[in-house]
C-alpha cells in the first residue's frame, strides 16, 4: 500500500472518530432540547420520535412560572458566584506564596493541597453537616464555606503551577524598582495569569453551579434556599406519579445557557490558559 493511501486512510478514521464523538458528547443536549419542545402526549409515545412533530415552548413557559426554580438560579448564582471569587482571591495568594516565594514546609503544604483534592464528598458531608448545624451557620454561606473545601484546593494548586512559570526576573525587577511584596504581586504578576484566573475561575464556577449532594442535604430544612439543581430534581407533576419529564429538560436547558455563554465569552482566556507552558520559550 502506497503512503498516499495511508494517509488517505488515516484521515478517514481519524474524521470518523471524530464524528463519533462528537455525536456521543452532542446528543444527551439534543435529546433535552428535542424533549423540551415535546407536548405531553408525544413525550409518552412509543416508539420516540427523533424531533418533535408539534413543536412547543410550553415547557418552557412552565419553568419561567415556576417561582421555585426562579428562585433556586438566583440562589445557585449567588452560590457558584461567591465561591468563584473567594476561590481566586486566596487561591492566588497561595499560588503566588507557594509558586514564588520561599518558605519552610512549601513542600509539605503543596502535598497536602493536592491530597485535599482528591477527598471524596460523601467522606465528611455528615460531619460537616454537625459542624454546621452546631454553629448554626445560614444555609447560603455553609454551602459556600463546604464548596471553597473542594474548589480552593484545585486553585491553588494549577495557580501554583502558572506562578511558579513566570520568569523570576519579573519579580527581581519589581524589587529592583522598589516594589514591596504586595505590589509585585497585584500589579506585575497578577495580571499575567488572567489566562489562568479565567480557567480555574470558569471550572469552579462549573462545579458549583452543578453541586446537587451538599445542597440537597444542607437545604433539606430550608427550602427557600435551595439551589437549582434540587429545584429541578423536585419538579412535580400535575396529578399523583406524574414526572413532568419536557419542563425537566426544559430547565436543564436553562441552566446550560449561562455556562455555554461563559466559555463562549472567554473562551480565548480558556485557550491561552489551557496552553499557557505546554511549549517553554
Amino acid at each position: 500500500m502506497s503512503k498516499a493511501a495511508r494517509q488517505t486512510i488515516g484521515r478517514i478514521f481519524f474524521w470518523l472518530l471524530v464524528i463519533i464523538i462528537f455525536f456521543y458528547l452532542m446528543f444527551p443536549f439534543y435529546w433535552a432540547t428535542v424533549s423540551a419542545l415535546k407536548a405531553e402526549p408525544e413525550l409518552i409515545r412509543t416508539p420516540a420520535t427523533l424531533w418533535p412533530q408539534n413543536p412547543t415552548l410550553q415547557n418552557f413557559r412552565a419553568v419561567f412560572n415556576n417561582q421555585a426554580f426562579l428562585r433556586g438560579l438566583l440562589n445557585s448564582a449567588i452560590v457558584a458566584g461567591s465561591t468563584t471569587l473567594l476561590s481566586l482571591l486566596v487561591g492566588s495568594f497561595a499560588g503566588y506564596a507557594l509558586g514564588k516565594l520561599r518558605f519552610r514546609g512549601k513542600a509539605i503544604s503543596l502535598y497536602t493541597i493536592l491530597a485535599m483534592t482528591m477527598f471524596p464528598q460523601i467522606a465528611i458531608l455528615a460531619g460537616l453537616y454537625q459542624v454546621i448545624r452546631f454553629l448554626n451557620i445560614p444555609t447560603t454561606l455553609s454551602l459556600i464555606l463546604s464548596y471553597l473545601l473542594f474548589s480552593l484546593p484545585f486553585t491553588a494548586w494549577v495557580l501554583t503551577a502558572f506562578f511558579k512559570g513566570l520568569p523570576s526576573s519579573l519579580l527581581q525587577a519589581a524589587q529592583v524598582d522598589g516594589a514591596n511584596m504586595m505590589q509585585t504581586f497585584w500589579q506585575v504578576l497578577l495580571p499575567l495569569t488572567a489566562p489562568a484566573l479565567v480557567t480555574t475561575g470558569l471550572l469552579a464556577f462549573i462545579a458549583a453551579w452543578n453541586e446537587y449532594l451538599f445542597a440537597l442535604t444542607f437545604t433539606a430544612f430550608n427550602r427557600p434556599a435551595q439551589t437549582v439543581p434540587v429545584a429541578i430534581a423536585q419538579f412535580s407533576g400535575q396529578i399523583a406519579r406524574q414526572e413532568p419529564f419536557g419542563e425537566i429538560m426544559a430547565a436543564a436547558i436553562v441552566v446550560t445557557v449561562p455556562l455555554i455563554a461563559l466559555v463562549l465569552i472567554f473562551q480565548a482566556r480558556i485557550v491561552d490558559g489551557l496552553t499557557a507552558g505546554a511549549v517553554k520559550g
